[in-house]
């Protein structure tokens, strides 16, 4: 039987916190150090599930790695040293950890399986799998290598050209994975930029890459080295405190040491031109990442916008909270060319329309993605999250600001993103 966590109305958000490591960023340091010759020390990285999903794939191919207080030290094999697994191994709920390996595995000199929850095995990996093929791989999946469990020989890969149909930074990942492996130089060319993590990391221990505009070149064979690596603070769980800041009237919220990365904070940049009141302080970089402090004030008077084209890549994790807020926007807020969230961990787009429509919202839910009309309040009720963290961190916010109580169905499903979410929200509401 699920679990039921019940919100009421907050009066405001107030104080000071820092968040736990961002995850997309974690992910890749789990990886990279483990192909790195020599030691890496992790600093801040992410324990939720997904990244605890990555680290136990990379322990049954062989790798050594030890937690020492906030540390994960990691002893690297290179290129070519990890090991056969004797077992499955098993994604968990994480398509980044399924998609990134894959790449990674392609190219190893041995047998593997991936494979996931119910919810994983209905996500699509056609999109890896195809430039992996024609990269010389050999791997199979149910229909067609459409969805997993994906079997994998590993096999001697060629670079290629690769012009990816849809902005995505899991296939430029995996493709940069593979292409370190392959023999020639790999080229990825996107129509946007998708996020850049995986680019900065990799430059960061030592690989030369060549980037132009939209595309990036990698030269197989080249040889990363291990290095302390600093995590900044997730952005993307950020959000959430920065949404219910922003729509919370007299709300004074400060969030320390996030990751700034510019392919990352489109979900700040749509909520300015909105017209939030959100400063950044102490911008720096460390380990090739912009980190910084964010101020939020509740109260100003929201705009409605359009989000479309290269903006989606920005803010594709953002966009259920985002349309949390701008249920309390004037005028119409227009989400457009944002299909890719109907294959996320569950169809994010249906499912956010659906409980922000029982919570008294006016949300148009259309094929490629939502037109919210802005009406300033929301009424409690109950709702589902889906079993998938953003959409139950985005209905936990909805029911801080929402009229009576609002109930939110199995929120255990956060902690694959973000441990400690519940203590870290009771330290900033005010009732």
């Amino acid at each position: 039987m699920s679990s039921l966590l019940t919100m009421t109305p907050a009066k405001s958000l107030q104080g000071e916190i820092s968040l736990p490591g961002d995850k997309s960023i974690s992910h890749r340091a789990i990886i990279l150090a483990s192909i790195a010759r020599g030691i890496s020390v992790i600093r801040g990285w992410q324990k939720g599930k997904d990244c605890l999903a990555t680290l136990s794939a990379l322990k049954m191919m062989g790798i050594e790695a030890r937690e020492e207080k906030d540390e994960l030290i990691i002893k690297g094999r290179g290129l070519t040293g990890l090991k056969e697994p004797t077992d499955i191994l098993n994604c968990e709920n994480s398509g980044t950890t399924m998609r990134l390996l894959t790449g990674l595995l392609s190219a190893q000199g041995f047998y593997s399986v991936l494979s996931g929850d119910s919810s994983l095995r209905t996500r699509p990996m056609r999109r890896v799998i195809s430039p992996l093929e024609r990269m010389g791989a050999k791997i199979f999946g149910r229909k067609d290598g459409q969805f997993p469990p994906l079997s994998i020989i590993g096999s001697s890969l060629k670079g290629i050209d690769y012009s990816l149909p849809i902005a995505s930074a899991q296939v430029k990942s995996c493709l940069l994975l593979a292409g370190l492996h392959s023999r020639g130089t790999t080229s990825i060319t996107e129509p946007y930029r998708s996020r850049d993590h995986t680019e900065r990391m990799l430059k960061f221990l030592g690989v030369n890459l060549e980037i132009d505009n939209l595309t990036v070149k990698v030269e197989g064979g080249a040889s990363l080295i291990g290095k302390q690596i600093y995590v900044p603070g997730d952005i993307s769980a950020a959000a959430f405190f920065i949404g219910g800041g922003t729509i919370i009237k007299g709300s004074q919220v400060k969030i320390l040491n996030v990751g700034l990365n510019p392919t990352r904070r489109g979900f700040i940049d749509v909520l300015l031109q909105m017209g939030a009141d959100i400063r950044v302080r102490n911008l720096r970089e460390r380990c090739g990442e912009e980190i910084g402090d964010i101020e939020i004030r509740g109260g100003a008077t929201l705009e409605g916008t359009l989000i479309r084209g290269e903006m989606i890549p920005r803010v594709i994790d953002e966009i259920p909270i985002l349309a949390v807020v701008a249920c309390f926007a004037r005028g119409k807020t227009v989400i457009k060319d944002a299909a890719e969230l109907r294959v996320k961990e569950t169809d994010r787009i249906k499912a956010i329309a659906t409980e922000l429509c029982k919570m008294g919202a006016k949300v148009e839910e259309k094929k490629d993605g939502i037109i919210i009309e802005g009406t300033g309040k929301l009424k409690g009720c109950q709702c589902q999250s889906y079993k998938d963290h953003r959409i139950a961190m985005a209905l936990i916010i909805a029911g801080l600001t929402a009229e009576g109580k609002t109930e939110i169905v199995a929120p255990e499903c956060i902690e694959t993103s973000f441990p400690g979410f519940e203590d870290t929200l009771r330290k900033v509401v005010r009732d």
